[in-house]
């Protein structure tokens, strides 16, 4: 997959302006990409948040905001060149404040669930906070998503940075995590999360965006395509943390190996599907490295989203319940209406040792990168 990046930088005020001299045999013209900072509005207690605009030349943009590092807007052609908007959001500093439901966020240390909010490091004993069921969810009572992140324009990237305090929502170790975003001549977002601490920890973040290729507020996702190039779940207790069984996907509603719709095999009796009754699962990403991991596309409207990452597991998480808080032009979020592909480590991975490791310690920062690639069909 090539990436877009654009030299000979330069910066002033808020605005980014990257130029790249592009010449043939007849014509010399330059690319400019803008990135733009604007306030969005305030936190309760009266903090600034502030939105980020990154628009490609062809006017393809992306609008992130420093509360959560959320991702509010993505803002793609469809098979017709007209513009849609295709990430769930909010229009109000208020709606993401009362949102509970982490819509575009970074969220993290440890991204869905850990069972009954207990672990063990390094022979010490942890108790963090129970906010889902019976299980910590997403960080905690209030998790990344619900701060401001720190922010610089820096050439054609936006950069976030979080500290996150020892014994912040009970986890060991001062964590600086910091979140950087490229959107890119080809429409590509990329989100790349780089992590060091000083005592062994936990991390494993993921981006919760929620998608619909026909348009926030529009119709349910459950025709939209979906590809997942993965063997196996992992599989869910009846409290949805991870039981440590890997399953395979082979004749059950989770073998996306052959694209086909999302709601293709939703009225299964398959005992992981029906209990819960919509998909809330781990995938496991076949191979290593940086690599496609799943596509989504709309028939409806030409757009596919193509998903790289270089995580070991992916959440597919197709919202089965409305969202509470009124989403952007007054549009009340309905269930199916959504879809969430979240790369990462495998949620409640501490407590099972043949899960890949999410245990960052000081002598080993952690990086990694996903993308995702907008294009039409």
């Amino acid at each position: 997959m090539q990436q877009l990046f654009l030299n000979n930088n330069c910066f002033f005020s808020d605005i980014l302006c990257i130029g790249r001299n592009i010449s043939n045999l007849s014509y010399r013209r330059e690319i400019v990409m803008k990135i733009t900072k604007s306030e969005f509005g305030t936190t309760k207690n009266g903090s600034t948040i502030n939105l980020f605009h990154l628009e490609n030349t062809s006017g393809a943009y992306v609008e992130i905001i420093d509360f959560g590092c959320r991702l509010t807007k993505i803002v793609v052609p469809d098979r017709n060149g007209n513009p849609v908007d295709v990430c769930l959001g909010f229009s109000t500093a208020d709606h993401y404040a009362d949102d509970d439901a982490s819509l575009g966020a970074v969220v993290g240390r440890v991204a869905n669930r850990i069972k009954d909010g207990h672990f063990s490091l390094n022979g010490k004993e942890y108790q963090l906070a129970i906010n889902n069921g019976t299980n910590h969810l997403h960080g905690g009572i209030i998790g990344y998503g619900s701060k401001i992140w720190e922010s610089k324009i820096k050439d054609d990237k936006l950069i976030f940075t979080m500290n996150s305090a020892d014994g912040e929502e009970g986890y060991p170790g001062n964590l600086t995590l910091t979140v950087t975003y490229g959107w890119s001549e080809d429409n590509e977002l990329s989100i790349l999360y780089e992590a060091s601490t000083d005592a062994d920890t936990l991390l494993n973040v993921t981006s919760h965006g929620y998608f619909n290729l026909n348009g926030e507020g529009s119709s349910e996702v459950l025709s939209h395509e979906l590809f997942i190039d993965a063997d196996q779940i992992t599989e869910l207790d009846d409290s949805q943390a991870p039981t440590g069984r890997f399953l395979p996907v082979e004749g059950t509603p989770f073998d996306f190996r052959s694209m086909h719709t999302i709601g293709k095999l939703m009225d299964s009796d398959y005992e992981q599907y029906h209990k819960f009754g919509t998909y809330d699962h781990n995938f496991v990403i076949n191979g290593t490295g940086f690599r496609e991991a799943a596509v989504l596309q709309s028939k409806e409207s030409g757009i596919r989203m193509t998903c790289f990452t270089d995580q070991p597991g992916m959440q597919l998480y197709v919202a089965n319940q409305p969202i509470e808080v009124t989403g952007k032009n007054d549009t009340q979020y309905a269930c199916h209406t959504s879809v969430c592909l979240e790369t990462q480590h495998f949620p409640d991975a501490i407590n099972h040792d043949n899960f890949p490791s999410i245990v960052l310690t000081p002598d080993e920062p952690f990086r990694s990168k996903t993308l995702y690639h907008f294009s039409t069909f």
